[in-house]
């Protein structure tokens, strides 16, 4: 289901693959990988993919790891809160997507002030209403994780530090950090593989975003002079999909699918490799 789909992905995308004409498929070899060299939207996707996924992962695991703490205190209903903080991961991305386009275009700007206009209809504005509406939804299922490390902390520790008289902060430091380093590394590396795949919620939010220019300093690179609008959510995954399924270029589609998987597995590869390291420094 896997393997065996993924190796023919590999061929289609070095042929003329259009979706219909499997029986007369011409070889084209890397032709589709070196219009990619020159595909400027690919590029910009790419950008704005990254851009999203460091904004995203810094603030998944910020709001993840300070809802951890919060619950393994010892507060009143904190099994409670913890259920509720978890909820959200349980809505669909679509049906989430269509829930907060609602409350962006709707709820909020009928307050008016501030919020009159919708977070949606501007292009850098909807990179961060869709970082609201993932944290929202994959916070509290990284919360899980913290929550799992940080109750294996040893009791003893935190008790004769209190002893020793270090503050809240100097434990969070020295106990808290170095023993939860192992959830750091998988909390990371979940958030960066979802934050580069994302997909379903960015097409329900906001049809992938409203239009924008083109960076100029992208447009001087390729000597455009006049920058197109693009999709200012437009990421890989997005466009991976338009290439494919809108403008039926299959196999250009499926050569960004393989540039994608390389990207993404050697990102990860070196995320891990990383996070290990900090793990025995710790």
């Amino acid at each position: 289901m896997v393997i065996i789909p993924f190796i023919m992905g590999i061929y289609y995308s070095f042929t003329d693959w259009t979706g219909l004409n499997n029986d007369n498929l011409q070889m084209v070899w890397f032709d589709h990988y070196r219009t990619l060299l020159t595909d400027v939207k690919f590029f910009y996707s790419f950008s704005r993919t990254v851009i999203y996924s460091i904004l995203n992962i810094v603030f998944i695991n910020l709001v993840a790891f300070g809802l951890a703490l919060l619950v393994t205190q010892k507060i009143k209903l904190r099994n409670l809160y913890r259920a509720g903080f978890f909820m959200p991961n349980l809505i669909g991305g679509l049906v989430l997507g269509y829930i907060w386009q609602f409350i962006f275009n709707r709820a909020i700007v009928a307050f008016g002030g501030i919020f009159a206009k919708s977070l949606l209809v501007d292009g850098n504005s909807a990179l961060f209403a869709l970082i609201i509406v993932v944290t929202w939804q994959y916070a509290g299922y990284i919360m899980m994780i913290y929550i799992a490390a940080i109750q294996n902390i040893p009791q003893d520790l935190i008790e004769a530090s209190k002893i020793d008289g270090a503050s809240a902060m100097q434990r969070l430091q020295t106990i808290t950090f170095p023993l939860v380093a192992q959830a750091f590394t998988v909390a990371m590396f979940l958030t960066l593989v979802t934050s580069f795949k994302q997909f379903d919620t960015v097409v329900s939010l906001s049809d992938a975003g409203p239009a924008m220019l083109l960076p100029q300093w992208i447009a001087d690179i390729y000597g455009i002079r006049i920058a197109p609008a693009v999709d200012s959510l437009n990421f890989i995954a997005v466009d991976i999909y338009k290439e494919a399924f809108s403008n039926y270029n299959m196999a250009l589609g499926q050569a960004k699918a393989i540039i994608f998987f390389i990207i993404l597995l050697v990102i990860s590869l070196v995320q891990v490799n990383y996070n290990k390291k900090r793990e025995v420094e710790l």
